[in-house]
């Protein structure tokens, strides 16, 4: 019995023994890290086609404030506010008795100089005609009356812009519409003392709107400027009216505005019906059509970083950083431009992380 266990437990330790052995001769492979597949694509150009909606304001097309030249008094008042005028229709009739004075005594003396110079030119007229039958006239006679004829035509000359001034001065007391619009403001009353100095100036005796043809004014951004155009046509629309209004760019300021960084474009609109107003603040539905196709990428490839905004360019396995600046932005695309070609390859879903020369596994 005792033999039996002892050939039991040789017979243990032996097979033991033999699995050590076995264990021994395998050698320990090494674990291999797979690093991951980046998503790569190929840059192409596109054309993007957006609408940019900003505000914009209604100003008639013309507008003029109206004051008086000479110290008056308004005598008589035919407009009131909302009154419709037509170029050259009386509005105002001023009363300054002085000017009355002065055209008057300018009168009697572009008169009187008138008869004086006649007289001079008829006198030397006569000496002239006589002067051809030789030893009549002498000479000096003659040249005495020339002079005296042209002395007197100056003064007659100088009479002739002494009263057209005055004259000028008496048309100023009339006050007319320069142009076919509406009254819009109205600050005097009958009696109202107006001129160029005193209470009566601080503001204009009318204001005069053309509402028939406005101008609507919007300050474009620096970013959408170069996609604008003159020409281009937009839709517009205001809070109080359902309708969408048509119009197109007729004039661009060529400038930024330096404290808003924009540009003023301003478009005409036919008001034939009356129903927009000046003042009216509306809202723009600006085409943005890009003329030549631009490099859109993904959103995702753009990485934003505290060195500058820029794509990973992967040539060769090998990435690279190309800066880049940015266009606009349409759902998940956006406009880049920067030292791009066609089919250059970029990283899908970019990294901050990634470094100059990294290698890419695509």
């Amino acid at each position: 019995m005792k033999s039996k266990i002892l050939q039991s437990t040789m017979l243990f330790f032996v097979a033991l023994f033999f699995l050590n052995s076995c264990n021994s001769n395998k050698k320990e492979e090494p674990v291999v890290e797979i690093e991951p597949k980046t998503e790569t694509f190929l840059l192409e150009k596109e054309k993007l086609s957006t609408e940019l909606r900003l505000p914009a304001e209604l100003s008639g097309f013309q507008q003029v404030d109206l004051y008086a030249k000479v110290s008056s008094f308004v005598k008589i008042l035919k407009v009131d506010i909302g009154s419709k005028v037509t170029k050259g229709q009386l509005l105002i009739v001023l009363e300054a008795p002085e000017i009355s004075s002065q055209l008057a005594a300018a009168e009697s003396k572009l008169k009187s100089m008138e008869a004086i110079y006649a007289t001079s030119k008829s006198t030397y007229n006569r000496l002239y005609e006589t002067s051809k039958v030789e030893g009549t006239i002498s000479k000096n006679d003659l040249e005495l009356a020339n002079g005296k004829k042209n002395s007197d035509y100056a003064q007659y000359q100088a009479a002739v812009a002494g009263h057209k001034e005055v004259a000028i001065m008496r048309g100023y007391l009339e006050i007319r519409a320069p142009f076919d619009g509406i009254v819009t403001a109205r600050n005097v009353n009958l009696g109202t003392y107006v001129g160029p100095s005193g209470k009566g100036s601080d503001l204009p005796l009318l204001t005069i709107q053309q509402q028939n043809k406005l101008r609507l004014a919007v300050s474009i951004p620096e970013l959408y400027t170069g996609y604008l155009h003159q020409g281009d046509e937009m839709s517009f629309s205001v809070k109080s009216l359902p309708d969408t209004f048509k119009a197109t760019i007729q004039r661009m300021s060529g400038a930024l505005d330096l404290k808003l960084r924009s540009e003023r474009v301003e478009m005409d609109v036919n008001n034939t019906h009356g129903n927009l107003l000046p003042g009216m603040v509306a809202e723009v539905l600006l085409p943005l059509n890009a003329k030549d196709s631009t490099f859109v990428v993904p959103k995702s490839a753009v990485i934003n970083a505290a060195e500058g905004t820029f794509v990973i360019k992967v040539t060769n396995h090998k990435a690279s950083r190309i800066t880049i600046k940015k266009g606009r932005e349409i759902d998940d695309k956006i406009e880049i431009f920067g030292d791009l070609n066609l089919n250059d390859k970029l990283v899908k879903i970019a990294s901050e992380e990634t470094k100059e020369g990294d290698i890419i596994n695509e």
